[in-house]
Parts: C-alpha cells; sequence; structure tokens
C-alpha cells in the first residue's frame, strides 16, 4: 500500500486535518475530507454531486457524524472544530490506522478492544457515495449511531442556515430530501433504526478557508440519525445518491469498484503487452508501487462530457477540489493519463469531444460551471491539442482518426495566418506567433485580479512560439501520411525555425521569455523555454538545448517542479498565500508548478541520454503522495524551501506529466 498511516499522522490533529483524501465517479462528482473527519474546505463533503455532468456540482451530504457505543463507553468517530475555535468531539484520537485501497480510503478506529473499520467510495457514472462500517472484531456487540449532515448549494458557496427549511420524508430504508421545490431530490438510505430531525448545526469552522481568505465558516443540517447494532464481522452500509433506487447492497457494489480499478491497471498491461517489446516491457512493469499507484489516481480525472453528438463524450477534470475541465488542462493531460495507462479509447473520445467546440481556430479553455458558453481565451490550448493528437498517432497509428481531423486542423493553422480572437495572428515579419492585447492573459501563467493581469505577456511567448512550431511539423507529418499537401506547411516550419533564434539571449546564454512585447523582449528567467526541448520538435540547437537545461537546473529547479521565476528576478515571490490577491500575485512569480517537473526531467533525458539521472528528478513526488491529496500529486508548492504544497490536492497535469515523463524516459 503506497498510502499507510498509524497513530503517530492519524491521532495528531496538526497532521490529520492537512491530509486529504478523495474518491470520484467518472462524471464530475466527487467525495473529499481530511483523516481527521473534520471540515476545513467548502469542498469537503461525502456526496458532491455532478447534477449536470460533469458540472453544476453540488454539496448535498456534508458530513457523517459517527458514534460508537460499546459496553458501557461510547467513542466519537468524528472530529469538529467549531467557529470558537474548539475542537469537539475528537474522534481522530480513535482513529489507529489509516491507508488507501486502490483510491479508496479505510479508516481502522480502536474502541477497547473493538476493532471498526470504514471505508468511502463511489459508484461510477452515478452520484451515488457509499460509507461502509464493518466491525473487524470485539468480544461483543457494538452500536453504531450516524448523523446525516446536510446541504444543498453550488461547491464554491457556503451556508448559512437562516432557517432553511428542507422537506424530508421517510422513504424505505431512509430519508428523501428536498431542499426546495426545484432542487433535485437526494436519498439517504441504511439500515438499522431511522430517526428524522430538522436541526441546523451552526458554525463549523473551514480553516482552508481562512487561509485563502475567504468565508471560513458554514452550517449544516441534520435530517436523520441512522443507528445498528453489529456483531463481530457484520457490517452496515450508508447510500447518499440523486438516484431513486442506488444498489444498497455494500458488498456487491465495493466489489464493483474494485474490478472497476483492477480493469484499469489490468488494460495498462495489455496495453504494454501489445505496444512494447523486451526487456522496455519488463522495464515498465517492473516500475515502483507509486508509479503504479498513479495509474489509478489517473482515472479520477477522466470524465463524461455527453454532447448532442457524441453522448458518450469525454473530458479531463483539470484539478480536484475546484476547477472544471480546461481545454489547456485536457490537452497537456491527456498523453500522460490516457496513453501512458493504456486507454487510447479514452484520448479519442476526447480528441473527438473537443474537435467539436473548435472556434475560429481555437480551442475552448474552459466550460464555465453554469453551463454557458465556453471561453476562448488562450494562445496555447489549441496548440497543446496538436501535440496531444501527435502522441495518440504515435501510440495507435490511428490514420482514420487522423484524416477525419485534418480539416479542422488546418483550419486553426489557416485561422491562426490571418489572425483570430485577441490579436493571436502569425507575424509575416518573422513568422512568429503574436498572442495578447491589453486585459487579457492568453498563456497559461493566467493569473488575473480584477483588471490587474499579473504577468499579461503581450507579444511572443516562447512556449506559444515553440508549440506552434510543433504544430506546423506534426500538421506536415499528418499531411504526407494520408496524401495531402504538405510543403506549405513545412515552408511555414523552416520559417519559424529561422527566426525562433530570435529568443536566443547570447549574453546570459539562455532563452528570452517574450518577444516584442509592450515593453520590449524580456529576459527574466522562466520555465516556459523548457517546451523548446521537451516537446517532439526542438527549434533549438543542441548546445542551446543543453545551456537551457542547465539554466533551469541552476534557478528553477526543486524537488517538485520548476519555479515560474528566478528567485533572484526582483518580483520573486517564494511563498505561495493569503487572499486572492497575494495568491495571485504570487501563482506565477516563483511559485513551484508540479507539472513542469516531467518536461524538465525529458529535457534532461534528450540533453544528457540518461534515463536513471533524469527519473531521480521525478522520485521525490513518490513521498508527496502521502501529503496534502494523499495518492495523488499537488497542483504547486511554495517556492521557498520546505516546498510546502498548495492549490488543488490532486491536479491532473502534475499527475499526467509524472506518468508520461516516467514512461517516455529511455523509451
Amino acid at each position: 500500500m503506497v498510502i499507510d498511516f498509524g497513530r503517530e499522522i492519524c491521532g495528531a490533529l496538526e497532521t490529520a486535518e492537512t491530509r486529504e483524501w478523495l474518491v470520484t465517479n467518472g462524471i464530475g462528482g466527487f467525495a473529499s475530507g481530511t483523516i481527521a473527519g473534520l471540515l476545513n474546505r467548502r469542498y469537503h463533503g461525502l456526496l458532491i454531486a455532478a447534477l449536470k455532468p460533469p458540472l453544476q456540482r453540488t454539496l448535498l451530504l456534508a458530513k457523517l457524524e459517527d458514534s460508537v457505543r460499546y459496553g458501557e463507553d461510547s467513542y466519537p468517530l468524528t472530529t469538529n472544530r467549531w467557529s470558537d475555535g474548539t475542537v469537539r468531539p475528537e474522534g481522530y484520537q480513535h482513529i489507529e490506522r489509516f491507508y488507501l485501497t486502490g483510491t479508496i480510503p479505510v479508516w481502522r478506529y480502536a474502541c477497547g478492544d473493538a476493532l471498526l473499520e470504514k471505508r468511502i467510495w463511489m459508484q461510477q457514472g452515478e452520484n451515488t457515495t457509499y460509507v461502509q462500517y464493518h466491525l473487524h472484531r470485539s468480544t461483543q456487540p457494538l452500536t453504531l449511531t450516524l448523523k446525516t449532515m446536510i446541504n444543498y448549494r453550488d461547491y464554491h458557496g457556503d451556508t448559512s442556515a437562516n432557517d432553511w427549511q428542507m422537506d424530508v420524508e421517510s422513504v424505505p430504508h431512509g430519508v428523501r430530501v428536498s431542499a426546495f421545490p426545484q432542487a433535485v431530490p437526494f436519498y439517504l438510505l441504511c439500515g438499522g433504526n431511522i430517526s428524522l430531525f430538522h436541526d441546523w448545526y451552526y458554525g463549523f469552522d473551514l480553516a482552508a478557508e481562512r487561509s485563502r481568505g475567504l468565508r471560513d465558516r458554514e452550517d449544516h443540517l441534520h435530517v436523520a440519525t441512522f443507528q445498528a447494532t453489529l456483531e463481530p464481522g457484520q457490517s452496515l452500509t450508508l447510500v447518499a445518491s440523486t438516484e431513486a433506487t442506488p444498489n444498497l447492497e455494500g458488498e456487491s457494489a465495493l466489489r464493483s469498484q474494485q474490478v472497476y480499478e483492477q480493469r484499469l491497471h489490468d488494460r495498462w498491461k495489455i496495453d504494454l503487452q501489445g505496444r512494447l517489446q523486451s526487456p522496455r516491457l519488463k522495464q515498465i512493469e517492473s516500475s515502483p508501487p507509486w508509479i503504479r499507484h498513479l495509474i489509478s489516481a489517473a482515472d479520477q480525472f477522466i470524465v463524461n462530457r455527453p454532447q448532442p453528438n457524441n453522448p458518450n463524450g469525454k473530458t479531463i477534470i483539470a484539478g480536484y477540489p475546484w476547477f472544471s475541465d480546461w481545454g489547456r488542462d485536457t490537452m497537456i493531460s491527456l498523453p500522460g493519463l490516457t496513453l501512458a495507462t493504456g486507454r487510447t479509447e479514452i484520448a479519442r473520445s476526447i480528441i473527438q469531444t473537443f474537435a467539436q467546440s473548435v472556434d475560429q481556430g481555437m480551442l475552448p479553455n474552459r466550460f464555465p460551471d453554469a453551463g454557458e458558453l465556453p471561453d476562448y481565451n488562450t494562445a496555447d490550448a489549441t496548440l497543446w491539442y496538436f501535440v496531444a493528437i501527435y502522441h495518440y498517432y504515435i501510440a495507435t497509428d490511428d490514420q482514420d482518426l487522423i484524416e477525419a481531423l485534418f480539416p479542422v486542423l488546418a483550419d486553426i493553422i489557416d485561422w491562426h495566418c490571418r489572425g483570430t480572437r485577441f490579436g493571436i495572428h502569425l507575424d509575416a515579419a518573422d513568422g512568429l506567433l503574436y498572442a495578447g492585447k491589453p486585459g487579457t492573459q492568453l498563456t497559461w501563467m493566467d493569473a488575473k485580479v480584477g483588471d490587474w493581469v499579473v504577468t499579461p505577456r503581450i507579444g511572443k511567448p516562447i512556449e506559444v512560439n515553440a508549440l506552434w512550431y510543433n504544430a506546423l511539423r506534426i500538421l506536415a507529418k499528418f499531411a504526407r501520411q494520408i496524401g495531402k499537401p504538405h510543403r506549405e506547411y513545412d515552408a511555414m516550419a523552416e520559417r519559424t525555425l529561422v527566426r525562433f533564434s530570435r529568443f536566443w539571449n547570447e549574453s546570459v546564454g539562455y532563452c528570452y521569455d517574450l518577444l516584442d512585447s509592450p515593453d520590449g523582449d524580456d529576459a527574466a528567467l522562466r520555465p516556459n523555454q523548457i517546451f523548446a526541448v521537451s516537446l517532439p520538435e526542438s527549434p533549438l540547437s543542441a548546445p542551446q538545448q543543453k545551456a537551457v537545461v542547465d539554466a533551469c537546473s541552476r534557478s528553477l529547479l526543486t524537488s517538485y517542479g520548476l519555479r515560474s521565476l528566478d528567485p533572484k528576478h526582483p518580483n520573486y515571490k517564494g511563498q505561495y498565500g493569503g487572499d486572492p490577491v497575494q495568491r495571485d500575485g504570487a501563482y506565477h512569480q516563483g511559485t513551484v508548478w508540479g507539472w513542469l517537473i516531467g518536461p524538465y526531467a525529458i529535457a534532461h533525458y534528450r540533453v544528457y541520454d540518461d534515463a536513471i539521472k533524469a527519473r531521480e528528478f521525478l522520485e521525490p513526488m513518490a513521498n508527496h503522495l502521502s501529503s496534502h491529496g494523499l495518492g495523488s500529486l499537488s497542483e504547486i508548492f511554495d517556492g521557498d524551501a520546505p516546498m510546502i504544497p498548495n492549490g488543488c490536492f490532486a491536479q491532473a497535469w502534475t499527475v499526467a506529466e509524472v506518468l508520461r515523463a516516467w514512461f517516455e524516459i529511455g523509451n
């Protein structure tokens, strides 16, 4: 087991409340919380349902106030911190062990000589959460009490009760809840005795939100209490669902999830056997447990996005607990989450899903939570699309898809040549791509607070032009493969290659980050130039590639990724935190990004041709799996030691790029 803690972690609130677990359902819904059982984020809850998959995520079941009566003694299992600072009850003190089996979190509570086990998982394809209790051992019966705390709000929000009256009615095995007449009803179902209530609990303290400068308290409604007595070896399962008739058989539901996760690994092995030969196959199959665990973690980001003409469409959630699906993140993540895990059919579906949303030569950057029209405000997501398709084609040799997509890809290039939104256009003077207008943020360094764009990067960003060069080379290759005219794309690529030399800054020995901005050329050392080495086609000479890797190694490399800005730069911010203005002001001004460790390791391997050393740069992530988001990898880290993790506790492109780099290096 990759994640396995005893009392040294579980029994100390300061550590147990900072380690967060996650389970998902494949349609955008999820459940998350802390080892301690303490709510400290607005995004913690046992059922956060995607009411319009994969979005409209809504908190329904916030938590269970669970407790045990064993003999003459009572044992709380839950933990709460209240708005006055008190911690009551302190159920974390009874956690003897916490571990993950696959992605399923499991707690073991020691209550005298009794050992009670709890696990949580979701049904794939449904907004259904299972919380199962199993009496592993005891010398007498144990009585379990579950008080259900519910809500009904957008997962970004918070609730002040204000005498809110919900409709709660008895149904077989439990209760049906209607928060208001237009709300989607949901069900709390369990065996044992049932008592109905309508009591608001006020002032749950959300410490993590306070640290983010946001509202830090919330109210939840107690609507039902379930009570049952267990004999040794018996189980009790509570089911929370938007389905009127979910599967109530806890054991069969658990087996279904276990089989699902096992099949992920089986598919991975089968795919490897079809694509690789020994000894490469043996090398990959002998990957360390933490890498193999990431195959399960990768699946948590892949969700359904049904469309009118593609009901089986797929997409990628950028990060938990607060991101939806983003075009840029999806395309960067696709090779690692799908191809490296042997799920080429998922990759194909995602590629097809996004092809239907291309508009004026641009891929949508974000699908808003409320279902409005997509946002087309990115200069790089569309170009990452070419790279994702290229990786897919290399893995599958799927010429049919290339033929089907070729008109879309050719139209994208055409739009970029003549100009599209936000000033994105090919500069006829040098063959480089220009992007940006005042007040916009079009690259992945996209922090904006009000009207303040922290890193506007208007002009010719280096990674955008490295991607443009790759897009031209990729399309030329595809054109030759399917018998289409290709000379125009080759000629454009050659011109871009020649003029890419403008990015080389001889005086410092690495590349400019940005050319032709309103303030001139930007010589700040940022990690964006690493892509000019790591992408399939490099526009740099071999000595320049080595110099770029060495410069990033000296000033940007950390154990968990690359800093977004050189610490010597006057705008460097070494710590990420505070209110939204402070956080966004540091987001790309020194904060470490975990996903960049993948491109860096690949670039290092290409320059130094040492697979063992290149993989060593990825290995610190093995320890990181045990902190922040358990079994997954974080979005960002402080630029200054000890590089404390922050942002999303489970980030798609971090998991993806570590997986992709691990399997690509040496191949």
